[in-house]
């Protein structure tokens, strides 16, 4: 049976499925207020990254009302209230324990394993960085490049000197939100009574298991602790990443060693792991079985489903290493919301939706026998209570309820601005006019709205990614966004055309010429080219008009595209321009995966349309039997692309799938660009590519936050150049500008030591 819901959640949460987070808010509070969460499980992927957080939360804690009259010093008392439980002995959580000890702040961390236990269960002699170099190591604890015997000794003996109050192998199991705003915490151990808790567990000591009978078996590990330790043994390793074919390299200097692989080939290895294992393969060292599944593991044997076949491999030891998953069932017990999650009732949200929509058909005055002032009056009643229905809902939890309101400011907006009497149900013959103040029409209330938000949410966007970041590129992108919306898409066209006409500064023959006087929405056409301004060169534009919108189309677009690729959407466009600014925050919700990539057909088959259309309006006062066929195409691509595809359907979901939705899906403009750079770039011509080093750490911080939805970090492992023949990449640069490891460069001078040459330094 077709089950609406279950399709729409499946499109809703592609972009975060495989890599959800805990929901964080403002100095890194989760839904529950003072509950913190930081390092790994907030996205600070990187040793020196985690630290910072460790002490940025600490101070932002020590701000709080409630709290500043708590920093009096250390209190030894165990059975007084503790100011802050910090969860996990990791770097975030033991440069949090350090500040808050030095903010007068009373602490007790609690940790299930042993102090830095993900660093402590690397592979011995391991070499831990100190990345990124341009970031000076925030807090206390020490940072250095260091093996991880050095590192693990020195914040050992960090504890010791600052007396830190560390209980191991002790698990937190729950939390109790008390009426005063602190918590009872409880452990496997204790019960403590705690103002503030920070989360600082990681996600790498939950190791993602096979869940098959004998994994659980003393021979089965999911780690590699100590693999010199192996020697003359026969050992299964289970996975494809580079952990997995790291460690099978090294078993396999002295044993025995078979890889199994669930799928055909190695798609995420750095490209020296590649070079290492195909050199291991063809010298017989390792065995690798690909599209391969353990059904089970039994004594000194595992069984290995290879399609439809199955094989027995002989196993003194086995290591299924195919990486850590976020903890969610640990998450969840602690009332803990990850970000994206669908809860809720779709029924409800629905219906209640509707009933909004029919109150203001009652409201709107436009059914004959129940014109009255009372009809009216219960019905914008009706729409206010489920308006409000909805919003409490939706604080409720119920996600499909934002989902409901979203699609009825932005359905509201655009099926208005369709013009008077053409207005979508249930506003036809009245929303119009409603909307119309100040002798101005709605359509230019909507620009001063558009403006608005790219100006508020693109300063927001500029601070995130530019100020914050210290990123010249960003600064400049997002600048030239603004600057493009006020000048191009709102000043030239709302009242600078107006006044060019009204005072001749074109000219007496162009002022006095109703054809283009009287055609003010054409200049939008200055910097929107066609087909994205379909009626470019249709109802009767000036000879101006039809020139220079074969000159953009086809001649100042194509040159822009050879040197910059698809950037026209993310530092020029309007269309863009809102998706990048008020878009921002939700961009890595933006859909991913192949079935995410296959939907970007659709822009080929709006582009095909445009350009059909506009050959038969081009040709209908020739060819009469067109006009009514291509009147009713017009019609349709107005309504589908113009009203739909650009407007209500994209905005609607921005804080559900990110903000390219339109620009990835369904621009003509967009992918008739991307077939611009493809050509240039196969032929060798093209000018715009992202390149990357060896550096990469596979923290997917760049695929994570592209809203086009390209796995960038497939890409950066394996050293391949990132361009529009294989990407729809628009070319925002916030992949380079996010990875702490300085991986990714749109220089090409010296592949393997890119620079990002925009960065403001310190």
């Amino acid at each position: 049976m077709f089950n609406i819901r279950e399709k729409l959640e499946g499109v809703l949460t592609s972009g975060s499925r495989d890599n959800r987070r805990p929901e964080i808010r403002k100095g890194n509070e989760s839904n529950i207020k003072g509950l913190f969460i930081i390092g790994d499980l907030a996205g600070a992927p990187v040793i020196k990254l985690a630290m910072a957080q460790g002490v940025e939360v600490i101070d932002y804690i020590s701000q709080l009302p409630d709290m500043k009259q708590h920093a009096q010093g250390a209190h030894t008392d165990e059975d007084e209230m503790i100011d802050v439980l910090i969860v996990g002995a990791g770097a975030s959580g033991l440069n949090a324990a350090l500040a808050a000890q030095e903010r007068g702040l009373t602490h007790i961390i609690l940790e299930k394993n042993k102090i830095a236990n993900t660093i402590e269960n690397f592979p011995e002699g391991k070499w831990i960085y100190a990345e990124p170099d341009s970031v000076p190591p925030k807090g206390k604890l020490w940072l250095d490049g260091a093996t991880k015997e050095d590192l693990v000794g020195r914040w050992n003996q960090i504890v010791e000197e600052n007396n830190l109050r560390i209980s191991t192998e002790e698990s937190l199991i729950g939390i109790q939100k008390q009426s005063n705003g602190t918590f009872i915490a409880t452990s496997d151990k204790h019960s403590y009574h705690v103002r503030k808790i920070v989360l600082a567990t990681g996600q790498r000591g939950n190791p993602r298991k096979l869940n098959v009978p004998g994994e659980d078996q003393e021979a089965v590990y999911h780690r590699l602790y100590s693999p010199k330790s192996y020697k003359d043994e026969k050992i299964l390793v289970v996975g494809g990443g580079n952990s997995a074919v790291e460690a099978a390299l090294t078993l396999a200097e002295q044993n025995k060693v078979y890889l199994s692989y669930r799928k055909s080939e190695f798609a995420r290895l750095f490209k020296d792991n590649q070079r290492k294992i195909d050199d291991a393969i063809a010298e017989g060292r390792i065995e690798v079985i690909f599209n391969s599944n353990i059904t089970e593991f039994g004594d000194g044997i595992a069984t290995l489903s290879i399609k439809e076949e199955t094989r027995e491999i002989p196993m003194d030891h086995g290591f299924v290493l195919i990486g850590a998953e976020l903890p969610v069932r640990f998450l969840k017990s602690l009332g803990i919301k990850l970000e994206n999650e669908w809860e809720g009732s779709f029924i409800l949200a629905t219906i209640w939706t509707f009933i909004m929509f029919l109150g203001l058909w009652f409201y709107g005055g436009q059914v004959e026998k129940f014109n009255t002032q009372l009809i009216q009056g219960i019905g914008f009643v009706t729409a206010w209570f489920s308006m409000m229905f909805l919003v409490t809902r939706g604080y409720m939890g119920n996600r499909w309820c934002w989902l409901g309101i979203s699609f009825f400011i932005w359905y509201s907006i655009y099926g208005i601005k369709v013009g008077p009497g053409q207005e979508f149900w249930p506003y036809r013959g009245w929303g119009y006019d409603l909307l119309s103040f100040f002798d101005r029409p709605w359509p230019f209330w909507y620009t001063v709205i558009y403006t608005a938000l790219m100006t508020i949410f693109g300063i927001i966007a500029m601070k995130r990614w530019g100020f914050d970041r210290k990123d010249r590129l960003q600064i400049w992108r997002f600048v030239s966004l603004i600057a493009f919306q006020w000048i191009f898409f709102f000043i030239v066209p709302e009242f600078l055309f107006q006044w060019a006409v009204k005072y001749q500064w074109v000219g007496e023959s162009l002022a006095t010429n109703p054809q283009f006087a009287d055609q003010a929405w054409r200049s939008y056409g200055l910097i929107y080219a066609w087909p994205l301004f379909f009626y470019t060169f249709f109802y009767d534009p000036h000879m101006i008009w039809v020139v220079w919108g074969v000159l953009l189309t086809f001649v100042v677009i194509p040159i822009f595209v050879l040197f910059h690729g698809k950037r026209y959407c993310s530092w020029i466009c309007g269309c863009g321009g809102l998706a990048e600014t008020f878009g921002d925050r939700w961009r890595h919700l933006a859909p991913k995966g192949k079935s995410s990539i296959k939907w970007e057909e659709m822009g080929l088959v709006i582009l095909i349309m445009a350009t059909v259309i506009t050959l038969m309006m081009l040709a209908k006062d020739t060819y009469i039997f067109l006009r009514e066929p291509t009147d009713k195409a017009m019609n349709f691509y107005r309504i589908v692309a113009d009203v739909w595809l650009v407007g209500i359907l994209p905005v609607t979901v921005y804080p559900f799938m990110g903000g390219k939705v339109w620009c990835r899906y369904w621009c003509p403009l967009a992918k008739l660009m991307q077939v611009m750079s493809k050509v240039y770039t196969k032929f060798g011509f093209s000018k715009f590519h992202i390149v990357s080093n060896d550096k990469c750490i596979a923290c997917n911080e760049c695929s994570r936050n592209c809203q086009v939805g390209i796995d960038v970090m497939q890409y950066a492992l394996k050293q391949e150049t990132l361009d529009n023949q294989t990407s729809s990449c628009i070319g925002c640069g916030i992949c380079v500008s996010v990875c702490p490891m300085d991986t990714l460069s749109y220089s090409k001078t010296d592949p393997n030591k890119p620079r990002k040459l925009h960065t403001i330094q310190k």
